[in-house]
């Protein structure tokens, strides 16, 4: 996997984890890095796997992990979700929040062309807690859980100062996952879906006040409409992960996806980074939907760019496979860009005029 830090070897590893350095200085996805370079460098022990025929096919630093257990993949992720940091109970009720912290680990198995099975749990939760706000939590997890095939089967609980949510999700996929790290020049850049609209969903609450079912309160906003508040809100509170895109995705020949979660931009430039490769986005290609341009007609770029939580796929693919897979997607699906030899993770966006300029970190970083 490409990155930005240095080829570490074992001792050069402890010498860097030594400098006066606060995670803070690096941002979350050079920590990655390091974290990544520094298990696999460093990892020992017996491969308790081994008699019984499992083979690590995804190690870290990709959307899930990957071992083959006999004729199938297995798929193993996890996300947690932090109130004040993800989430608070004014933007995201409490049903709506089990939902969302099952989709995010959804998505990261339908990025991999799978699909899910299995759901650990782990709650932090202050003692005030009240328990039917716990209901709603778990009702929440049990409604897109009957959507997606997804089973919750345990967990864990502490006592936490603030609430926070660990999903651990495994899923199946019948042969080989698609990943972050085979895109090669000349590649499309797909995506699945219309982008932006969970950004505007938050920054609509945030500035506005919270976006009730059916009406905007205080204050009525500037033509912003009910339907477009309703849809900007739904995005938000509960994104739909691409579990069938993924399979499309896989069954047409698509070999390079990951998810959209913190944002079109930052998530190509981590692609590329793993591609060794550099990316090229066309704004006037970029698919934004019309009540998300309607609610934010000079921000809604800025939004599909960097917004964050959308939770569809973003995917390379030869003109090919592309010509091939866009008819079977489904509205909002577009090709936005290519794939470009260059610096890793570099990412460029041309405007309508045809000016070019690099693509900003305007994507959630938990550290910067």
């Amino acid at each position: 996997m490409a990155s930005s830090l240095p080829d570490l070897s074992a001792p050069e590893v402890r010498r860097y984890n030594r400098l006066a350095m606060q995670i803070q200085d690096m941002g979350e996805f050079q920590v990655i890095d390091f974290l990544n370079r520094l298990v696999v460098a460093e990892r020992g022990g017996p491969d308790n796997g081994a008699p019984f025929g499992f083979r690590l096919q995804v190690d870290t630093g990709d959307d899930t992990a990957a071992w083959q257990t006999g004729p199938a993949t297995e798929l193993f992720t996890t996300d947690t979700m932090v109130e004040g940091v993800h989430f608070t109970r004014a933007t995201t009720p409490w049903r709506d929040l089990g939902w969302k912290c099952i989709a995010s680990n959804v998505s990261d198995i339908a990025a991999m062309g799978g699909s899910p099975l299995y759901a650990l749990i782990t709650l932090g939760l202050p003692p005030e807690t009240e328990m039917d706000d716990l209901e709603q939590l778990y009702r929440g997890m049990l409604e897109i859980g009957a959507k997606y095939g997804v089973a919750v089967i345990g967990g864990d609980m502490v006592k936490s100062p603030v609430v926070f949510i660990t999903v651990a999700l495994t899923g199946v996929h019948p042969g080989s996952p698609m990943l972050r790290s085979a895109a090669r020049p000349g590649d499309q850049i797909g995506v699945t879906g219309y982008l932006g609209g969970s950004g505007g969903g938050l920054r609509l609450m945030l500035d506005y006040g919270l976006v009730e079912e059916g009406r905007v309160s205080n204050p009525p906003l500037r033509g912003i409409s009910a339907e477009a508040a309703e849809y900007l809100r739904q995005c938000h509170r509960r994104p739909e992960p691409a579990v069938a895109e993924g399979r499309i995705l896989h069954g047409a020949g698509v070999a390079v996806a990951m998810d959209v979660s913190d944002g079109l931009a930052d998530d190509l430039s981590k692609l590329c980074r793993a591609s060794g490769l550099s990316a090229r986005l066309h704004a006037d290609q970029v698919p934004a939907h019309p009540l998300l341009k309607q609610a934010f007609p000079d921000d809604y770029l800025d939004l599909a760019l960097n917004g964050g939580e959308d939770y569809l796929l973003l995917f390379t693919a030869t003109p090919e496979v592309m010509e091939r897979v866009m008819p079977l997607l489904s509205e909002g699906a577009a090709v936005v860009g290519e794939i470009t030899p260059g610096e890793p993770g570099l990412v460029s966006v041309v405007d309508q005029s045809g000016a070019e300029t690099l693509a900003g970190r305007g994507g959630w970083d938990h550290f910067r």
